[in-house]
């Protein structure tokens, strides 16, 4: 009992410094723990180039009718939501017919980028992890930041819940443009570099003192937990080479900002310079993952539009309604589309940046009006995924593909070997 509660006690203080590893469970001798995704190559070895990782999210959906085809292939004729998007038309794939197969209405939309449901991931080895922080474990450790998420934590629900990790806890938003380009562009102080050495060498102090108590568990347990006890072990040399990678962008240099710092505003007007510092944070290799989610807090009255977006979204088809979110929901797709256009004009020695980003663009809110998760509307460009054409799938039955499918070949192409995700039945390709 006494090396029970010392090990969930030690349990505790990694979950507090790490946020991610934790002893794992062991049958000899004491209950909990997980395991950290192991990491693999961040560039594609035909092109030397990083391989990186952008989602954007809509909270409320988009109208169906407005956003998807009547036909498939590369010759379908444009739909008023596809519209602004028609100068990158090749730079995309459209996909109807994918979805994670669950109810919830808003408690389902944080499992856009998981396929898994919070409340349902206790009992699950990756548990709601989204597809962002499930690919920044990978591949995130060689720049400043591992990932970026940016949001709100204003309207329904709170705030944001676009990403997870592992553990179950929701990422915290970025929230506006000003503490974005803070973090990308303003240096910290002597102070700020001085705690965050001094933190980084406390939580390697308690690494090292969880590794010499792992070692001394090893000689005291069975042959299976044995193993599971090899997997902390790469783990814990996991966390220690992310704290290494911590300690030395502390002492670099930041990038020189192309502006002026931007002031935050609101939602609606502020967008376009969170897409344009997104697109920076990517060229600058500040980091090679990030997500962007459109939450409730986009507000119509800055557009015009006396209404709440949410009593909007429950629609009822009132003609007069639809042509207001029609009006959001256009503006949202336009500032997708320059975003397209921003990172494919720029360019490296093997091409755009484009080209070796995988951009995820859609909701996990499917007919806004009856708030179902369903048929979800998604784009994927770049990446490999320029291919000019609307994919139209089999929406149930035995045929159906969920989208955790597709989302096991995205994580492939970011150069993680396997052969599941969240709720996946295989991988899409």
């Amino acid at each position: 009992m006494q090396n029970t509660r010392h090990l969930q006690r030690r349990r505790f203080v990694l979950q507090s410094v790490t946020g991610s590893l934790l002893i794992p469970s062991l049958a000899s001798l004491a209950a909990g723990g997980e395991i950290v995704a192991k990491s693999n190559e961040s560039t594609d070895a035909s092109t030397g180039q990083p391989r990186r990782f952008v989602a954007i999210g809509n909270l409320l959906g988009f109208q169906q009718k407005s956003f998807f085809p009547e036909d498939a292939g590369k010759t379908y004729d444009n739909t008023t939501l596809l519209t602004p998007l028609n100068s990158q038309r090749e730079k995309f794939t459209v996909y109807r017919g994918l979805d994670h197969g669950l109810r919830g209405g808003h408690f389902a939309v944080h499992t856009f980028l998981s396929g898994v449901l919070h409340h349902e991931s206790k009992n699950r080895h990756d548990g709601n992890i989204t597809l962002d922080q499930y690919i920044a474990d990978s591949i995130g450790g060689d720049t400043r930041f591992p990932s970026l998420t940016v949001g709100s934590e204003g309207g329904i629900h709170g705030g944001c819940q676009l990403s997870w990790t592992r553990s179950g806890v929701r990422v915290p938003p970025i929230t506006g443009p000003a503490e974005l380009f803070d973090k990308l562009f303003v240096a910290d102080t002597a102070t700020q570099r001085t705690r965050k050495l001094r933190d980084a060498s406390l939580q390697a102090s308690i690494l090292d003192s969880v590794t010499a108590e792992a070692g001394d568990l090893a000689k005291r347990i069975n042959s299976e937990d044995r193993n599971k006890l090899d997997e902390y072990f790469s783990s814990i040399r996991d966390v220690e080479r992310r704290l290494q990678t911590r300690k030395t962008w502390t002492d670099k240099p930041k990038p020189v900002a192309p502006f002026e710092k931007p002031a935050n505003t609101n939602t609606v007007d502020d967008l376009p310079i969170l897409y344009e510092l997104i697109a920076l944070a990517l060229q600058t290799d500040s980091t090679r993952v990030a997500t962007l989610e459109i939450g409730g807090s986009f507000l119509p009255q800055n557009m015009g539009i006396n209404k709440s977006y949410h009593s909007m979204s429950h629609h009822g088809n009132d003609e007069d309604v639809i042509a207001n979110l029609l009006t959001l929901e256009t503006y949202q797709v336009d500032q997708f589309s320059k975003f397209l256009a921003r990172i494919s004009g720029m360019t490296s020695d093997h091409g755009s940046l484009l080209d070796t980003t995988a951009v995820l663009f859609g909701s996990g809110m499917g007919n806004g009006s009856a708030h179902t998760n369903t048929d979800l509307p998604i784009i994927l460009a770049g990446g490999g995924y320029e291919t000019g054409e609307f994919k139209k799938l089999e929406p149930k039955g035995v045929r159906k593909t969920p989208l955790s499918n597709l989302f096991v070949d995205i994580a492939r192409r970011s150069g993680i070997e396997t052969d599941s995700f969240g709720t996946s039945t295989g991988s899409y390709s």
